[in-house]
């Protein structure tokens, strides 16, 4: 156990030594700037103040428009809009927005896929805990299996492959530059896809490695550190490149996303060196930084970049956001050893994670505040903005379930709710309700400008908001509920073991209900989405190019 220990404690010093010469290197270049005009590189010249929500109709944005200037106090005439949208850095944003339609475009129709596919296989095996007798027929949808399958096509399928496709558009807009070796990662896409069908075909058919979020084979795993690997390529191209004067907050959390997966992975996978309780200290470092050093980076990235864009006003504090990405890098890390919080490990390893939990408070609370008093005072445009709306709520929810993972590091909460449906709540505020929800608003806001044809049903994205929102609040609520009834049981000595079992029926009932509300919301989002790409549906006022550039094939 001690080499087991120490390399992950070295391998984590390693990582924060890495980013302190990082961040001492970036200051000296000038790279990483603060104050308020920092905070402005992502506007053109004359920006401030103008809207900018692709998701919506023309009409849509002159209504969005209007009331962020009622709000800010920064009036915009149809003339002076125009003389904006006309500019020559406006112009070259459009070619930025083409340099990287391409690989977008393949990571985002790949999660669309992985999303229908992760979800289905999530209501099967939700049905089964209170159906155990449902679709028993086949060894391959079997409980263990079918929830496997489901766990990784939703965090390597969805969740990945949208966060990828995100990253890869915003990194030429924040660089002010056409994205560099975009083949690199549309290879990469290529071969995710491929080690993702291999390894949910494999633990269907019962070969597995069978570590959380680690079950895919090692032997097909390779190919998801490589696909990862490869899109890093276009991101260390493109800095090359860079026009920016600095780089913006969201530059740092994408870029150490796409360096720290890799690492994370391979550290992880590496076969014949961890074994026993050594194994399970080395899964669940993983599995809690697969959530907060890859999937929260990409996630947060967005969030700081659209929030502003949309509302066309720099986010409240720069000092803040990068007081909250430091703050990540260094006390995330060794956080996800406190879900062994009385297994056979050594108290002092418990304590450094149940200390590097708490003080996670300090980057939630700069993200959280500075999202939050960004949006502040303009709540109204959360009713025009579907961007917006999903964002938002995803950010809030950031906030909520990063505080609820400190208090579930606390032994004394933690000794009621571990091993129980509470857990599962938690994770998925994380994955869905924090980091799905921004992916959603995202890729609302992403696909018009990479196929430059707007969304043709816009009544489907309202009702997508509403299965999928009204589908996971039925889904955590009960579920937390329950989950709290079946640790009670469970600490009670006096009562049998099969109370605690009992006692989720009623919850996990709902949670089938839940989740099949949500994955109707996907449904929904899905077919909206190869309606647009199929050029299907009501034909509305067409492109939805900032400039004066007419769409790709356009006379």
């Amino acid at each position: 156990m001690s080499l087991t220990v120490g390399a992950l404690l070295a391998l984590s010093f390693f990582i924060s030594v890495l980013g302190l010469f990082i961040f001492i290197w970036a200051q000296t270049k000038g790279l990483m700037q603060a104050g308020p005009d920092a905070a402005q590189v992502i506007f053109a010249k004359g920006e401030l103040g103008v809207v900018e929500e692709p998701s919506i109709s023309a009409t849509g944005r002159a209504t969005l428009q209007r009331v962020e200037s009622e709000s800010s106090g920064i009036r915009f005439d149809a003339a002076s809009l125009h003389t904006v949208a006309k500019s020559a850095e406006f112009e070259e944003r459009i070619v930025i927005d083409r340099s990287s339609r391409t690989a977008a475009f393949a990571f985002l129709t790949s999660s669309m896929l992985w999303l229908v596919l992760g979800s289905i296989a999530g209501l099967i095996a939700s049905q089964k805990l209170t159906a155990p007798d449902f679709l028993t027929g086949s060894a391959w949808l079997t409980f263990g299996r079918v929830r496997t399958a489901h766990l990784n096509m939703v965090i390597y399928g969805w969740a990945s492959m949208a966060g990828l496709g995100i990253a890869l558009w915003m990194l030429p807009r924040l660089l002010k530059t056409p994205l560099m070796g975009a083949r690199f990662a549309v290879a990469g896409a290529g071969v995710w896809n491929a080690g993702l069908a291999a390894g949910v075909a494999a633990i269907l058919s019962g070969w597995t490695d069978g570590l959380q979020w680690l079950e895919i084979p090692w032997q097909i795993g390779i190919l998801l550190a490589i696909g990862g690997a490869l899109c890093g390529v276009p991101l260390l191209l493109t800095l090359r490149q860079r026009k920016a004067h600095h780089l913006y907050v969201s530059v740092w959390y994408i870029g150490s996303a796409l360096i720290w997966f890799p690492i994370l992975y391979v550290v992880a996978k590496v076969p014949h060196v961890h074994f026993g309780v050594e194994q399970a200290i080395v899964n669940w470092w993983f599995a809690h930084n697969v959530l907060g050093l890859w999937l929260t980076p990409l996630g947060l990235g967005a969030a700081y970049y659209f929030i502003a864009k949309v509302l066309g006003r720099p986010i409240y504090s720069y000092n803040m956001s990068l007081v909250g990405f430091w703050a990540l890098a260094m006390f995330y890390s060794q956080a996800g050893i406190h879900h062994l919080i009385g297994g056979p490990v050594p108290n002092w390893l418990v304590s450094v994670s149940v200390v590097q939990s708490v003080m996670m408070i300090v980057p939630v609370l700069a993200v959280g505040l500075n999202q939050h008093m960004t949006v502040a005072g303009r709540l109204a445009t959360l009713k025009h903005s579907p961007t917006l709306r999903f964002i938002v709520v995803g950010a809030i929810l950031y906030t909520l379930v990063s505080l609820q993972g400190t208090l579930e590091a606390l032994p004394f909460f933690n000794r009621l709710v571990h091993f129980t449906q509470y857990k599962v709540a938690h994770a998925h505020l994380g994955l869905y309700g924090f980091y799905s929800m921004i992916m959603f608003g995202s890729i609302y806001f992403v696909m018009p400008r990479v196929l430059e044809r707007e969304w043709p049903y816009p009544r489907l994205i309202g009702l997508h908001f509403w299965l999928v929102g009204i589908g996971f609040s039925i889904y955590f609520v009960f579920l937390s509920i329950g989950g709290v009834l079946q640790g009670i049981a469970m600490l009670d000595a006096t009562r049998p073991f099969i109370d605690s079992v009992t006692v989720t029926g009623p919850y996990l009932m709902a949670r089938t209900f839940g989740g099949a509300l949500m994955t109707l919301g996907h449904l929904v989002f899905a077919y909206h989405f190869f309606a647009m790409v199929l050029d299907r549906g009501t034909r509305r006022s067409g492109s939805v190019l900032l400039g004066s550039a007419r769409p790709l094939g356009a006379e």
